[in-house]
């Protein structure tokens, strides 16, 4: 069998996985992503608690309008009275019906509470930014998971390409043992051994396809759509070898949504002191309103009584002392500063070595890349002469399984650490919150 089969062999090996592929959905990244954004039960939920902090960001959530309440009440009694006037004489009611109604609006509006109110508005607005960042940090996180699960899916997809290929070639070689002992030129020991490679390639094979299966699982449940939907993915692994560290060095510290939300809940801490230290003021408040009222009391002095009109007023008051709590709670709050600048501080240090270990991952898988194409082409070229030799029956079989186990491991090397590759530029584009579809 010339050598030109074997090479049949590899190609209708990528040819029988892509005529597989190709009856099912293909999916793009892009498409994945956009899925994920749609459907993730994380994002929706994050998505629900930065819409709470943007409909809590208000003017009148922060106590600087007027609150205004109406009011209502009505009853009566049915009583029997005995009345004894000062000359003796008495006087007795049975049943006597009494009845009462009220009604009337109250304003009531704060004008002055120290600046607590600005200071919580503040507050409330720098939560709902602080929404939206946890919300980025959310969706950055949902990508790269997205992302990484994908590119899992073209290694493992590249694995099950590389060990249909081996297979093929260890049917290839059995075919030649087969051929040699029926014309009396092999052996029935070589013919068993190469049986034996077979059926180990067969169950790598078949160990692969089904870790695909497995991975093609995590994919859609990322996605959140239906976990037995089947679907192909791109055949080889893009990475972005144009990544420089000062560049994300200075993207993380304006777009990292961790660093974002660190600074956001320093703010907050302060805020909060505001808010703490406005009770030291008096508290100013206008009050107004309307009510109507009517009785009916037969053995009263006025057997009825009705009224209408307007109320208003001023009330200010003022902490004078509250068993030293207003100073505790100062304190509390600078304190609170003081952690929140802590874990800014942390979140800082803690980003920035993610980072620089990234890139060092990142630099190195580059070259690595570039290192274990190569073997890639030696082993191949390696496999091809040994291949040939094995035909025209000038070395053993085992130095054919070698030269196979050579180039298996080489293959499945170089796909690996594209894979890592990848992942590295992931992360550093997620630290630096630069991750996105493309």
């Amino acid at each position: 069998m010339k050598l030109k089969y074997f090479i049949f062999f590899i190609v209708s090996g990528w040819a029988g996985l892509c005529n597989t592929v190709t009856a099912q959905e293909k999916l793009t990244l892009q498409d994945a992503i956009t899925i994920a954004l749609q459907n993730n039960y994380d994002i929706k939920l994050i998505n629900n608690n930065a819409t709470i902090a943007k409909n809590n960001a208000n003017v009148g959530n922060a106590g600087m309008l007027p609150s205004a309440s109406g009011t209502f009440s009505t009853g009566g009694s049915r009583q029997n009275t005995v009345q004894t006037q000062s000359t003796g004489t008495q006087r007795v009611t049975d049943g006597a019906k009494s009845t009462n109604m009220s009604y009337g609006v109250g304003l009531d509006w704060t004008i002055f509470d120290g600046f607590k109110m600005f200071a919580n508005y503040d507050r409330l607005k720098a939560l709902e930014q602080q929404g939206q960042v946890n919300a980025k940090a959310q969706i950055l996180t949902t990508i790269s998971d997205v992302i990484t699960a994908y590119f899992n899916m073209v290694k493992q997809q590249q694995l099950v390409v590389a060990s249909d290929s081996a297979l093929d070639i260890s049917n290839l070689r059995l075919k030649i043992a087969n051929n040699k002992l029926e014309i009396g030129r092999g052996s029935k020991l070589d013919v068993l051994a190469a049986k034996v490679d077979y059926n180990t390639d067969t169950s790598t094979y078949l160990q692969q396809k089904n870790q695909l299966a497995t991975f093609m699982v995590t994919l859609n449940q990322l996605m959140a759509r239906d976990v037995n939907t089947k679907f192909s993915v791109a055949s080889d692994i893009t990475i972005d070898n144009t990544l420089n560290y000062t560049e994300l060095a200075n993207q993380m510290q304006q777009l990292n949504p961790y660093l974002q939300s660190a600074m956001l809940s320093k703010k907050i801490a302060e805020l909060n002191l505001k808010q703490v230290k406005g009770s030291r003021y008096p508290q100013v408040s206008l009050n107004s309103g309307y009510e109507f009222s009517r009785s009916t009391t037969p053995t009263g002095f006025n057997t009825k009584f009705r009224a209408n009109g307007l109320t208003y007023g001023v009330t200010a008051s003022v902490n004078i002392f509250n068993g030293f709590l207003q100073r505790q709670n100062e304190r509390n709050a600078k304190v609170e500063i003081s952690s929140a600048s802590l874990s800014l501080d942390k979140v800082k240090q803690d980003i920035s070595a993610q980072l620089t270990s990234a890139y060092q991952n990142y630099s190195t898988f580059l070259e690595l890349v570039k290192l274990e194409h190569h073997n890639v082409d030696i082993a191949n070229q390696n496999l091809d002469i040994t291949l040939e030799k094995y035909r025209l029956g000038s070395i053993a079989p085992l130095e054919l399984r070698e030269a196979q186990r050579n180039a298996i491991d080489a293959n499945s090397r170089y796909i690996d650490v594209q894979y890592q590759a990848k992942l590295a530029e992931i992360a550093l584009k997620e630290i630096s919150g630069t991750l996105n579809i493309q």
